[in-house]
């Protein structure tokens, strides 16, 4: 009968230190999972900086071209603020998907390794 209480208990031990091993190992995966996306996702949002801010100069420059082409400074101005008004509503109702899209599968990919 001993030997019976015996291997329950050893039973018992094991399978404790099983699930606490299954859970360490989960804790663990999802650890590195989120530090995958995380990082990829930062590594593109520092391209983006970049990209945005050599755009941003870049409209100026035209800008202060055209206002001295046109005469009048804020004429410029106002011609690249409306080509990029004009190109945010196409971009809100016909690329959107396009955007959309592939960046989810980014993420899940990302997410799935």
């Amino acid at each position: 009968m001993e030997t019976v209480r015996n291997s329950f208990e050893t039973l018992f031990e094991r399978l404790e230190g099983y699930g606490k091993t299954t859970i360490e190992l989960s804790k663990l995966k999802s650890l590195e999972m989120s530090t995958v996306v995380a990082s990829s996702l930062l590594s593109r949002l520092a391209v983006i900086l970049v990209f945005s801010t050599s755009t941003l100069v870049l409209s100026i420059g035209v800008a202060l071209w055209l206002g001295e082409l046109l005469g009048r400074t804020y004429y410029g101005f106002f011609v690249v603020a409306g080509f990029y008004l004009f190109a945010g509503i196409i971009f809100h109702f016909y690329l959107h998907q396009w955007i959309k899209r592939p960046v989810s599968t980014l993420i899940i990919k990302q997410a799935l390794q």
